[in-house]
């Protein structure tokens, strides 16, 4: 079993590989340098990082450093989409997680994953309706409108609930 923070971990990680392509070379060199810097155990949820597709970067007293480089100055970089999916508490520690339902940086918002609802497990955001329930009866052959109806939810919901679970399996 994964912890919430070890899950946390492992989407920013996948984003960085899979939508950055960032080589786990310069991954690696980020992480060393961000654990000698800093006292976090969890530098990927942790700091917010920045990429140009072949670094990575984080804020050092308002400038920005190349985390991959040990430290080298950098130029701004747009911030990374998969970080500003993390919602965070006044304190900064992660809450909740809007998981990306399709390709792509900027879907929707309309599935979400908080360890205080649904044990954790992904629910439609807002509810605690799980997209694992939602897709079960969907490949047990319920149609998404019979579905809605149940649910007392908007049909992107349930369409994005199926997208969730069925991608996921893929």
């Amino acid at each position: 079993m994964l912890s919430f923070v070890n899950m946390l971990e492992l989407h920013v990680l996948g984003a960085i590989r899979r939508e950055h392509r960032v080589h786990m070379r310069q991954i690696r060199s980020a992480l060393d340098y961000l654990r000698r810097k800093s006292d976090s155990a969890h530098p990927l949820v942790d700091e917010t990082m920045q990429t140009d597709g072949k670094h990575l970067f984080v804020r050092e007293y308002g400038r920005l450093i190349n985390a991959s480089r040990q430290g080298q100055g950098a130029m701004e970089e747009i911030l990374d989409a998969h970080l500003r999916r993390i919602v965070r508490d006044r304190h900064g520690l992660a809450i909740r997680l809007y998981p990306f339902t399709r390709r792509g940086t900027d879907g929707p918002r309309l599935v979400s994953i908080d360890p205080l609802v649904a044990y954790g497990r992904p629910v439609i955001a807002g509810s605690r309706v799980t997209t694992a329930d939602v897709a079960d009866r969907f490949k047990a052959g319920e149609s998404p409108e019979q579905l809605t109806k149940d649910y007392d939810r908007a049909p992107q919901e349930i369409w994005e609930a199926i997208r969730c679970e069925l991608d996921a399996a893929a």
